[in-house]
């Protein structure tokens, strides 16, 4: 776990899932007065630099965040997430991309606050540089599921947890049901945002029955693919996320963000988006 650097895939189509839809999820928070608390489970450095040699080594925000940059049919609802590459990017010129730290701060209301967790050591310390002396913004050096019982149920008892994991470790689909299941016990009225890559049929298959299985109610499945699967090539298809007590209509907006994202990020026609309840309320 400790050797994954997101710098190599910043900015890729999954950035752009992950990014777009979480963008919404906090502007979703924001309708309402009531404080609420933001923790990134798998923080990163927090804002990642484009033109470093390790993001060049293969260049996946070409196939991402640079094939919206120039457009000009991004439609509303993705313009606040557009918006916020852009706040990083003052020349104009597309270098910087904004991890999901930094896209929460963007939203972060003087009432509101931010808890980020990342275990890496170099990027931790990164990380603490870029959100110094922001008081509502608090930093940890910590295992994301350590993370997860430390600082749930938040005090403000309203907000959005984003567990994004790197998918290095084996069996990381059971660990993230299981820490799902033990934080939603917990805290069963919390917004939850489950990142995860869409990988062999029958993993995928097993994540979705154990999470039906868990108990847990009201999870929303968002899926983006953008190529075919290809073992040999070692990308992965698509990605998806599991949205647990999503706001009012999220489902909807998901459908429109994502079937304009599959024509605008799929390769040779291999665009696909789908939008179902997995679990039902």
């Amino acid at each position: 776990m400790l050797s994954y650097r997101h710098l190599y895939h910043a900015g890729n189509f999954a950035d752009v899932f992950k990014h777009a839809l979480l963008t919404r999820l906090l502007i979703a928070l924001n309708s309402k007065d009531k404080a609420y608390c933001y923790l990134d489970t798998h923080a990163g450095i927090g804002l990642y630099d484009l033109a470093h040699p390790w993001a060049h080594k293969a260049r996946e925000y070409e196939g991402g965040i640079a094939k919206l940059w120039q457009r000009d049919d991004v439609p509303e609802l993705l313009r606040p997430y557009v918006e916020t590459v852009r706040a990083e990017n003052a020349s104009g010129r597309l270098r910087f991309y904004p991890g999901s730290p930094v896209i929460a701060r963007r939203f972060l209301r003087p009432v509101d606050r931010i808890v980020l967790t990342e275990l890496n050591k170099t990027d931790f310390e990164v990380l603490t540089a870029v959100f110094e002396k922001q008081r509502r913004v608090a930093v940890h050096c910590m295992d994301a599921y350590q993370g997860l019982k430390a600082f749930l149920p938040p005090q403000e008892r309203r907000g959005l947890v984003l567990l994004d994991s790197s998918f290095d470790r084996s069996r990381e689909f059971d660990r993230i049901v299981r820490a799902l299941k033990e934080v939603h016990e917990r805290w069963a009225t919390g917004m939850y945002a489950v990142w995860y890559p869409i990988m062999e049929p029958a993993p995928m298959r097993d994540f979705a029955a154990s999470i039906a299985r868990s108990g847990i109610r009201k999870v929303l499945r968002l899926e983006l693919t953008i190529r075919r699967h290809d073992a040999e090539e070692g990308y992965i298809p698509g990605c998806g996320m599991l949205i647990v007590n999503p706001p009012w209509h999220f489902d909807e907006e998901a459908r429109a963000i994502l079937n304009y994202l599959r024509g605008v990020l799929g390769i040779d026609g291999a665009g696909r988006a789908d939008v179902k309840w997995l679990v039902p309320e």
